[in-house]
Order: structure tokens, then C-alpha cells, then sequence
């Protein structure tokens, strides 16, 4: 696909890091991408598979590297598992593991929250950078005896730092797997949900929407399962090995972020 697309496009969802940002060094294109973005009178939002952190977590850390933002603003696994939960398990006692961020959100969204495994109704599990071998007990113990829903917010197995990788909640699902053979229900990218939602509430068609992140199995997966315009950038996880062995092809592939400013012009209204 010709990279002229990308004038085309009204909506840009960002993946956040290892596309914005790598940990907690901002890229040195983000700023200038993003006020791009703004004064061509298009609109982007940040979409992130990362349930570690609340959407109040994530503007702190924005305004901390530079990046002025509010909540209206984020599309986040969290956000669409506690919708998905309200909508199909509004009275459930959820085992959450998962972070204190996590459990605040879904509780602020009137969900309930429990730590007692008999207790229990339904499970989530979350990017658990509190995770303890307790939680983990609790959940092959539950799977094990009994036939509950098993949410997970994300599947992604790695989260990029400054070093390298950490395991992420889809590394986390397959050792929960290997003990129980038990899969959950996903509800973050690359399933189309976060993009839908966004799409919905702005008015935008798919074509006219740009999922951009630096992960083929989540972001460009996501972009494709949505309809939408999916860009690959070359800034985070994805190398061109990877690349190469993907089955998931990308509309277009970009170094960064950075290579859209030159398509961002006038803005026509849908």
C-alpha cells in the first residue's frame, strides 16, 4: 500500500511503548508527530495492551517525558476488560492478577473485587508487575476445581524496557496453561474491540483509522481485525527477522512515527 494513504487517515491510534516511547526514554520524532498530528485538525488517541497502569498512571507518565495528555485520550486493555465485564459479568466477584492500578479500575467501573479464591466468580488475568506465587496458585487452583469465565486483558508475552524484555500477561497465561490447560477469553489487541470502541465514539470509519504499533501479533493483528489502516513501526519489538517470518502482513511498514509527518495534511471532514 502507497504510503499517500496515511493523508487519508482522520484517526490515529498509538500503541505507546516501544512506538512513543521506550521505557522511559521518549523518542526524539514523538513530539513533533504528535503536534503534527493536532494541526492538521486530526485527532490520535493512545492505545496500549499495558494493564499494568491506570489511564491516570499513564497521563502521569506522559506529562513526565513531555507529552501533555487527559484520560479522554487513552483506549487501554483495562478500560475495554472492565466494559466487557459489565456488560457480561456485572455482578461476578472478580480474583484479579493483576496490579493495585488494575483493581482500582475495575472497581471504579463498579465491578467487585475479591481476594478470597472461594469466593470467587470469574477470574482476570492482567500484566502483573506486583505478581506474587500466591496469585498464581490461586489461579491454577481455581481452574483446576472449577468451571469459572477466564478473562485476560492481553496477550502479548514481552514488554520492551531499556534492556530488552519482560515477561508479559501472555507469557504469564502459557505457564498458567502448562499447569491447568486452561486458555482465557482476550479482550486487548489484537482482538478488534479497543479500535471498535474508538471508531464508535468519534465517528470514524475503518479506513479512515490508522492502528500504529511496533508489534505484528498484537497491533498490526488488531489493525487488520478492525478494518482499519495497520502500520507497522520499526522502533520497538519487531525486527526484520520477525518481520520476515510473520505471517500478519502490515498495510505499510515505517521505521518510526516519524516517516508520517510529510502525510499529514489538510483535513477533510468525513
Amino acid at each position: 500500500m502507497d504510503k499517500r494513504i496515511l493523508s487519508d487517515v482522520d484517526l490515529f491510534l498509538l500503541d505507546m511503548d516501544g512506538t512513543l516511547y521506550l521505557g522511559d526514554r521518549l523518542f526524539d520524532f514523538t513530539l513533533p508527530f504528535l503536534a503534527a498530528v493536532k494541526n492538521s485538525g486530526k485527532r490520535y488517541l493512545f492505545m496500549t495492551n499495558n494493564s499494568s497502569r491506570s489511564v491516570a498512571d499513564y497521563v502521569g507518565k506522559l506529562a513526565r517525558l513531555g507529552i501533555k495528555a487527559d484520560e479522554e485520550e487513552f483506549v487501554t486493555s483495562s478500560q475495554a476488560t472492565a466494559r466487557y465485564l459489565g456488560e457480561h459479568y456485572p455482578d461476578a466477584r472478580l480474583y484479579v492478577c493483576g496490579t493495585r492500578s488494575l483493581r482500582e479500575e475495575l472497581e471504579r467501573a463498579g465491578l467487585r473485587v475479591t481476594n478470597d479464591p472461594d469466593a470467587t466468580d470469574c477470574i482476570v488475568m492482567g500484566f502483573d508487575t506486583e505478581l506474587t506465587f500466591e496469585k498464581l496458585r490461586d489461579i491454577c487452583y481455581l481452574l483446576s476445581t472449577r468451571d469459572l469465565p477466564y478473562i485476560a486483558t492481553n496477550p502479548d508475552y514481552v514488554c520492551p524496557t531499556e534492556f530488552g524484555s519482560v515477561p508479559d500477561c501472555g507469557s504469564v497465561c502459557d505457564m498458567v496453561f502448562n499447569a491447568t490447560r486452561k486458555r482465557p477469553f482476550v479482550i486487548g489487541k489484537p482482538q478488534p474491540f479497543l479500535p471498535r470502541f474508538a471508531m464508535e465514539k468519534y465517528g470514524v470509519s475503518p479506513r479512515r483509522t490508522a492502528v500504529i504499533g511496533d508489534r505484528i501479533y498484537t497491533d498490526v493483528a488488531c489493525g487488520i481485525a478492525a478494518g482499519c489502516v495497520s502500520v507497522l513501526v520499526m522502533s520497538g519489538e519487531t525486527d526484520e527477522k520477525i518481520l520476515a517470518a510473520s505471517k500478519e502482513r502490515p498495510d505499510l511498514v515505517l521505521r518510526d512515527c516519524g516517516e508520517i509527518i510529510p502525510f499529514l495534511g489538510s483535513h477533510e471532514t468525513l
